[in-house]
């Protein structure tokens, strides 16, 4: 899940004479083995002997009277439970949809993230004592304000970035048009992938098109593969060298057949008289000077536009945190695109005793960065009941 070829191996000597060890399929044989040979037990006789808060802790955790809430159960959220859970606090977890994983369980595919891991995670954390309450929308149902009213002394913010972004051009409202989101959320939380098993299919076309560049995008292109799409393009405004997607999930879908087509720029999405996709008119475009992401600035092509013959457009160009919970939560600082700034250090936020990582902040858009934002909170937040 982490682009380890950027990380570990990025810097693995071995790679300036070659091929670096491959740390990634390592720690993946190590998981995977741990996960099979892991006693099974119901109370907490497997929590490793650690050191908290200068008091010792073997085997069950030593409970501590103060409740703490975390806000979503993504990597970060999860990762913060457990953390606390081991520290001996009280952990209850809310979240918004019918099973607990976050993005682990309805934004990655099943071929890529199995299920099954993720739940074996969370039967641990729920051996640990973690209380997760699901179809809680905080925000709606229950506001942070009432959560600290309710005896919580902290909280943590893992809700993710769920709100899709769209292109803004002409036909985006026809049918067979999804938002990446929506389509790999379908696909997870309804078992697509498992027809006729799952009687749940998703409407996909015979020649799709996801229009982005990002590891989504790819995500997005190999489950349509999946799903029986004949066909499956990636269209993306800017060179190859500049696609944000990790380079291994670029092979992958090469691999599995799908068609790059580069310095391409949806100008508008045509549709038949029943309201469903018919084709996709496209501009080519070209590479001018570094913008301020410090990538090369696309440009139309005056009079290059051609249409493409495709009947689904999956739209995969980011997203970010969802409105709801921020307009529900006054005082609480955030940017332009509604991520909430927090100390590097120890994940708080401008609101005392509240803590958040993951997608939902700035910078924490990998599964590895949004749990060492969980571990990072926990120990703040450790330190700050304590004083407390």
């Amino acid at each position: 899940m982490c682009p380890q070829e950027t990380q570990c191996e990025g810097v693995c000597i071995l790679g300036a004479k070659g091929t670096a060890i491959n740390i990634g399929a390592l720690e993946r044989f190590a998981a995977d083995w741990e996960l099979k040979n892991r006693p099974q037990t119901t109370d907490h006789t497997s929590v490793p002997s650690t050191q908290i808060s200068g008091t010792s802790v073997r085997g069950r955790p030593q409970t501590k009277k103060a409740m703490i809430a975390v806000i979503g159960s993504g990597p970060a959220g999860l990762t913060c439970a457990g953390d606390l859970a081991k520290m001996g606090y009280r952990v209850t977890i809310f979240e918004s949809l019918h099973l607990p994983g976050g993005v682990l369980v309805y934004g990655i595919p099943e071929f890529r993230l199995p299920k099954k891991i993720v739940s074996d995670e969370i039967d641990y954390l729920k051996n640990l004592g973690v209380d997760i309450k699901t179809n809680y929308v905080i925000g709606k149902i229950l506001t942070l304000n009432e959560i600290f009213n309710d005896g919580f002394l902290a909280a943590f913010i893992g809700t993710g970035a769920g709100l899709p972004q769209f292109m803004g051009i002409e036909g985006e409202n026809f049918n067979r048009v999804y938002s990446a989101n929506e389509f790999l959320t379908r696909v997870n939380l309804m078992k697509a992938y498992l027809f006729p098993k799952y009687d749940t299919p998703i409407n996909i076309g015979k020649r799709v098109a996801v229009v982005g560049g990002g590891n989504t995008a790819m995500d997005a292109t190999r489950v349509a593969i999946r799903l029986g799409a004949a066909k499956v393009f990636i269209v993306y405004r800017r060179s190859e060298a500049e696609m944000p997607a990790r380079r291994e999930e670029v092979e992958n879908a090469k691999e599995e057949g799908i068609e790059f087509l580069m310095l391409t720029a949806p100008k508008r999405i045509l549709g038949d008289t029943d309201g469903y996709v018919k084709g996709m008119e496209c501009l080519e475009m070209r590479l001018g000077e570094p913008d301020s992401s410090g990538r090369r600035r696309p440009l139309p092509i005056e009079g290059s536009e051609f249409v493409m013959d495709v009947d689904t457009v999956i739209v995969a160009i980011g997203q970010s945190p969802n409105p709801l919970f921020i307009n529900a939560t006054p005082g609480l600082k955030v940017d332009a695109y509604n991520r909430i700034f927090v100390d590097p250090v120890t994940q708080e936020t401008n609101l005392k005793g509240v803590y958040a990582g993951g997608d939902a902040t700035p910078g924490d858009d990998t599964v590895i960065a949004a749990m060492g934002a969980g571990k990072r909170a926990a120990r703040a937040m450790d330190r700050y009941l304590n004083e407390k």
